[in-house]
């Protein structure tokens, strides 16, 4: 009978222990769950895609680094904040303060709206977003990961640096000044 071991073949031949590939998998979970929505929120704060893609390979080699267990249990929230500092890093080193002014949003119509109804649904997004670019940035900012990310206000507080009561405020004072300049229905 072969014996066991701890160890296992990995796709480059090399071998790695059981708890090397489990943080192997760790990891594999971490990218595939949070890559998509940290490009999103890098892309609201550089404005760029492929500049947005750089900000999370770098998010994602910084967890590398990270021992798991001082992550894991906070693991979104970290990814945001560090993703969020890695972006106005860049910002700084590129002088680019204009963070919202050409962000292409991903549009995405309900099943079964038809073609005069998405033009009005893209219409009114971009009506939304012209409006969210007029809100102060700490305002746009809590309201995007809110809202776009569905962030707790103990993981924007994380990466924010805010309070919560400060974070509730500010959502509320936002949302109010966009419900005050959103055009209403003409239905």
């Amino acid at each position: 009978m072969p014996e066991k071991s701890a160890t296992y073949l990995t796709v480059t031949g090399h071998r790695a222990s059981t708890a090397e590939s489990s943080r192997t998998r760790w990891l594999e979970m971490a990218i595939q769950q949070h890559q998509s929505a940290l490009i999103a929120y890098a892309m609201t704060i550089v404005n760029d895609f492929t500049t947005a893609q750089d900000v999370v390979q770098d998010t994602f080699l910084r967890l590398c680094g990270q021992p798991q267990n001082r992550v894991e249990n906070h693991l979104r929230a970290w990814l945001f904040k560090v993703c969020r500092n890695r972006a106005l890093d860049h910002l700084r080193r590129e002088k680019d303060t204009d963070t919202l002014q050409h962000t292409q949003w991903k549009k995405i119509a309900g099943h079964g709206l038809q073609p005069d109804e998405s033009a009005q649904h893209n219409e009114r997004l971009a009506a939304m977003m012209n409006i969210l670019r007029s809100l102060p940035e700490n305002q746009r900012e809590v309201i995007i990961l809110k809202f776009q990310q569905g962030l707790s206000y103990r993981e924007i507080s994380e990466i924010t640096g805010l309070k919560s009561g400060n974070i509730g405020f500010l959502i509320h004072s936002g949302l109010k000044h966009l419900r005050d300049l959103l055009p209403a229905d003409q239905s």
